[in-house]
């Protein structure tokens, strides 16, 4: 895994728990909420959030969950340090006890991400509005090629897309190069706004930004994004963030 190493920035694990029934969902919420949380927070992981798609695939619905870590050595073993947490540990029972044909999901696909540079921490979202209505961005840029895929980080880096974000009040919770996961070469990162609209009117504040249009026309930065994925994201009340 490439950057594994670096002692600066944090590190992300993003863990999307893929489930099929409402029964999954109750015994997921009740584990994440009662269980895996508190204890994540007694090992010290000060914010974790979890967070649902606006709009659920019938089909292979989600619950996404994002842990930062201020080191590699804190993330690379934290579900392993749990099991000697016997508050966890009988909280969580009905979850790791669970039998092979009633599991509370049906598979986790698990990514892990290293900061940006210019967002070398996670930040919990500057928002007024209800909690309940409030979206959060997440997308996923791939690249064609490695090389291309640098150019992107780049961009964000050096080419002060980071500091265009902050300065349109995007409430970025986290920037992060992928280093393991199913999309690579490929970054990620989250924003929120306190509802749809305002999520609609930043992006066309973006769109038209004379900044946005000088950076995205420079000659160096063509081409290095193949595909853009969007998940649109709602906190569950228990989220951190």
């Amino acid at each position: 895994m490439a950057n594994a190493k670096s002692a600066s920035g944090y590190y992300y694990k993003l863990a999307v728990y893929h489930y099929k029934t409402a029964a999954q969902e109750t015994r997921l919420d009740t584990y994440f909420q009662q269980a895996y949380l508190p204890a994540l927070h007694r090992a010290g992981f000060k914010q974790i959030g979890v967070f649902k798609p606006v709009e659920q695939d019938t089909a292979d619905k989600k619950i996404y969950v994002l842990i930062p870590a201020s080191s590699w050595d804190k993330l690379k073993d934290v579900d392993e340090k749990l099991s000697s947490d016997n508050t966890y540990t009988s909280a969580a029972a009905d979850y790791t006890d669970a039998l092979y044909n009633n599991a509370p999901y049906d598979r986790i696909e698990t990514i892990l991400l290293k900061a940006f540079t210019k967002m070398p921490v996670p930040a919990i979202p500057n928002l007024n509005g209800d909690k309940n209505e409030r979206v959060y961005e997440l997308r996923s840029y791939e690249s064609a090629t490695e090389k291309q895929h640098i150019n992107k980080v780049k961009m964000f880096n050096d080419g002060n897309e980071v500091a265009l974000f902050n300065r349109l009040g995007f409430n970025a919770v986290f920037y992060g190069d992928v280093i393991a996961g199913g999309h690579m070469p490929n970054l990620m990162y989250m924003t929120t706004f306190n509802n749809k609209a305002d999520r609609d009117k930043h992006w066309d504040a973006f769109g038209s930004d004379a900044e946005w249009k000088e950076l995205s026309a420079r000659p160096e930065y063509q081409h290095n994004v193949s595909k853009n994925t969007i998940v649109f994201l709602r906190p569950a009340q228990y989220s951190d963030f």
